[in-house]
This record gives structure tokens, sequence and C-alpha cells, in this order.
């Protein structure tokens, strides 16, 4: 891994948060940049989709970026009574 020069501040988190979670549809990396309200460094959008990521906040695939977090305790509870085929 790279070394981190630059760790992102709150509000640039909640920026790339609020814009994956407004899109119903898979965003490459520049189309997330140009629906953020300010540039943000390559590197430091990079470690913020890495942080989702490992949160299970979105999907980080060769074909886009979608958010996925669901809170809904109904959803919760569907999962953890379903069973695995």
């Amino acid at each position: 891994m790279e070394q981190i020069i630059h760790y992102p501040s709150l509000k640039t988190m909640l920026m790339v948060e609020k814009a994956l979670k407004k899109s119903e549809v898979m965003l490459t990396r520049e189309e997330l940049k140009r629906k953020l309200p300010k540039e943000v460094m390559h590197q430091t959008l990079n470690l913020i989709l890495l942080y989702m990521e490992q949160r299970g906040l979105i999907i980080d695939s060769h074909k886009g970026i979608l958010w996925i977090y669901n809170p809904s305790p109904k959803l919760k509870k569907a999962i953890d009574s379903g069973r695995e085929i």
C-alpha cells in the first residue's frame, strides 16, 4: 500500500457518501468525481472508497461503485433467517 500523505476530512467523506447514496446506478470514479460539489484528490477518494468497501457500505468493482448499505431491521432479520442455496 502506498504511503498516505493526506487523510480525508469528515466533511469530504460525507460528501462522497451523499453522492453515492443519491445515485441509483453504478458510477465510475470519474463520474463520481464529477458529481462531487468540490474537487477531491484521487488518492483521497481511493482511501474513502476503500474504507467504505471494508465497512460494507459500497461495492467497488471494475464496472463501477454502488452504494449497497441498508440499515433496515426487517432486511437484517430476513437475511439472518434465510437459507443459503
